[in-house]
């Protein structure tokens, strides 16, 4: 029987848009749908008071690949926005990432040898030459002093769980340079889409039939029989009703402020290190975009257990749940009418230009076999 789509797109974020924009473009017969009632997933953006807030935290858009950098532009003007968050340790302002000017403020070095040095001596009181846990990496990375102020009291706020049953390798996402600058990310192209996020994916997909508000999986069989094939991008575990187990998130929970004050704290981000604060940081949205507006709107962060039902944020990849992961791919491998991505599809963190090349190569190389 001839179904009506060549590709039913089961969510309206990154993955999801991109997918079926290069699909659309292609020719194809595509239908998105989405059990939120809004478009770009967890980067969604709303105004309030004329200021675009990041309701699901704050995304910064960065990326080192010319091919992305090119295709987002076709759907959105990105300002010039750089990423400069701040650390409050009970009240004493740090430059994040860790930089010189980090430095300088802990110790009071003032060349790049002298904070070498400094960390050098430190790692080797704490004895850390090879890494076990992320505490033993940290104080690698960057000596003792920063890992108990700016390190340890956020990072197991974020994670729930202590450093040193932490891995190492969460740790290494961390920028850390030996120069005075300020800028977290490294990649030469950086902004956030003038007028958010939201108006970026919808002009993505200008042309495709949209269904907000739709439960895929509560009518799986119905869905299925509309389009040759199924793109997924919700949770892996979830599509295949957690039988081999729920993989593990951290979630989050977000409180939203109108301040009637222009200014709250002078910069997009502070992350509040120590552990007696209960949030992680406070985003203060009108900073993305350099707004002018009389009042502003501030969030702050709560990191939190995750149960089935809440949104997943970060995946878990510890061995057990890269090993339950490994179980479900497998299955996943063996869906003759389904492809799976995204951050929940594939179980991993993905930035979100990792996302949007992810899904520009699988639509490529499935339109290339003519599907």
């Amino acid at each position: 029987m001839e179904r009506p789509y060549d590709y039913l797109v089961v969510g309206a974020g990154l993955f999801g848009a991109v997918f079926a924009e290069r699909a659309h473009a292609a020719g194809r017969r595509v239908l998105v749908v989405d059990r939120r009632t809004h478009v770009a997933g967890n980067a969604y953006t709303e105004p309030v008071a004329g200021i675009q807030v990041h309701r699901f935290g704050p995304h910064i858009f960065h990326t080192d690949r010319a091919e992305v950098w090119e295709y987002v532009n076709r759907f959105a003007r990105f300002n010039r926005f750089t990423y400069c968050p701040l650390a409050n340790y009970r009240g004493e302002l740090y430059p994040l990432p860790f930089n010189m000017h980090t430095f300088h403020r802990m110790w009071g070095v003032v060349t790049p040898q002298q904070a070498a040095d400094k960390i050098a001596e430190q790692c080797a009181a704490a004895g850390t030459q090879d890494p076990q846990n992320l505490e033993q990496q940290a104080i690698r990375l960057v000596g003792t002093d920063i890992y108990e102020r700016l390190v340890k009291g956020y990072t197991e706020k974020q994670w729930g769980r202590p450093c040193t049953a932490l891995p190492p390798f969460i740790i290494k996402r961390l920028p850390v340079r030996l120069t005075y600058d300020n800028n977290y990310f490294n990649d030469p192209w950086q902004g956030i889409p003038q007028g958010g996020y939201t108006a970026m994916v919808q002009n993505m997909l200008q042309g495709v039939e949209l269904r907000l508000g739709v439960d895929y999986l509560a009518r799986r069989e119905f869905w299925d029989a509309q389009a040759r094939r199924v793109v997924f991008t919700g949770a892996i575990d979830e599509f295949y009703g957690y039988r081999l187990g729920a993989l593990e998130y951290r979630s989050l929970r977000f409180e939203t402020e109108l301040l009637d004050m222009p200014d709250f704290q002078g910069v997009a981000a502070v992350n509040y290190t120590d552990a007696d604060t209960p949030w992680t940081r406070i985003i203060e949205h009108k900073h993305f975009e350099f707004s002018t507006q009389p009042q502003t709107v501030i969030t702050r962060e709560f990191s939190r257990d995750w149960h089935p039902g809440d949104e997943p944020y970060y995946p878990v990849n510890d061995t057990r749940n890269a090993a339950l992961f490994a179980r479900y791919r497998a299955l996943a491998d063996a869906e003759p009418q389904v492809l799976f991505g995204g951050r929940l599809g594939e179980y991993r963190y993905y930035d979100m230009d990792d996302v949007i090349a992810a899904a520009l190569h699988r639509a490529q190389a499935e339109l290339a076999t003519g599907h």
